[in-house]
């Protein structure tokens, strides 16, 4: 039976579902210090068992809103490199983008090639009227993405989240469906 979440590609990417065999490779990716360091959600130490906990949550998170996550991974070799999604709501037909790429992939453009890539199926396949993402204040790498791909800065957010003991201000972008 084929996965319930669609998988896209690009000329380099392919974005498909996580599989508990992506588990060990993403617990080595996600676990790098930076990755926690730059996003909202993922932990350091990122421990054993964390991937596959999170990976079993998307088939329901798909099938009660709509959220999708992806395995981010090179079209040539099937290699994963990250992590892209969408975090639907329902009620204001919009959605949160978020995504991590591990460190030795950092600054090749996939995030970008990934992220338009999402937010045209999300306009086009899932009617969406709204896409944001947002990013920590002091991660202006992702910042760069959002803008590339055509998001608008909308605002700042201070001491909005929690990472441990300190309060992050985060920086929110935005982007409308031309088509609603």
């Amino acid at each position: 039976m084929p996965h319930p979440i669609p998988s896209l590609e690009t000329e380099r990417l392919l974005l498909r579902p996580f599989t508990f065999e992506d588990a060990t490779d993403m617990q080595r990716l996600a676990g790098h210090e930076k990755i926690a360091s730059t996003t909202l959600n993922v932990p350091h130490p990122y421990e054993v068992g964390m991937a596959e906990q999170w990976i079993a949550t998307h088939a329901k998170d798909y099938f009660a809103q709509g959220s999708i996550n992806h395995a981010l991974c090179l079209k040539q070799t099937g290699e994963l490199i990250g992590a892209i999604g969408l975090a639907i709501q329902k009620r204001h037909n919009r959605a949160e983008l978020g995504y991590w790429i591990g460190v030795p992939y950092w600054n090749q453009g996939y995030c970008t090639e990934a992220a338009r890539c999402l937010i045209r199926f999300g306009f086009e396949s899932m009617s969406l009227h709204k896409i944001t993402s947002c990013h920590l204040h002091d991660n202006p790498a992702s910042g760069r993405v959002m803008l590339k791909v055509g998001m608008e800065f909308e605002g700042e957010l201070k001491d909005q989240i929690r990472k441990g003991d300190a309060y992050m201000t985060v920086r929110v972008y935005g982007i409308l469906n031309p088509k609603t």
